[in-house]
């Protein structure tokens, strides 16, 4: 078993910031891809950003050049820098972890953006 604790969720303003971290947990011997999905309210959930355990990253048109994934992967820990943030990025964020058992998801950290 593999668990995924999100933490930084919250209300900021349009253009702020936020930073959302992943904290991994349990039978881990290797993570392989994490990454960050989000759901907006009547909406499906989209792929935000992912990364591999090398670095390599990956975004979605509509966070390029605004959110930024990292991972520590000695804490086997996720994070999701988001700047210039929009109100169309109001929704539940959640990260995921590709290993060996399987993909495991974390609860969700819901980020609303709002003045």
């Amino acid at each position: 078993q593999v668990q995924l604790v999100e933490s930084g969720g919250g209300l900021v303003q349009p253009g702020g910031s936020l930073t959302l971290s992943c904290a991994g947990s349990g039978s881990i011997f290797s993570l392989n891809t994490m990454g960050w999905y989000r759901q907006a309210p009547g909406k499906q959930r989209e792929l935000v950003a992912t990364i591999t355990s090398g670095g390599y990253t990956t975004y979605a048109d509509f966070v390029k050049g605004r959110f930024t994934i990292s991972r520590d992967n000695a804490k086997n820990w996720l994070y999701l820098q988001m700047n210039s943030l929009k109100p169309e990025d109001t929704a539940v964020y959640y990260c995921f972890a590709n290993h060996r058992l399987g993909t495991s998801w974390g609860q969700g950290t819901l980020v609303t953006v709002s003045s």
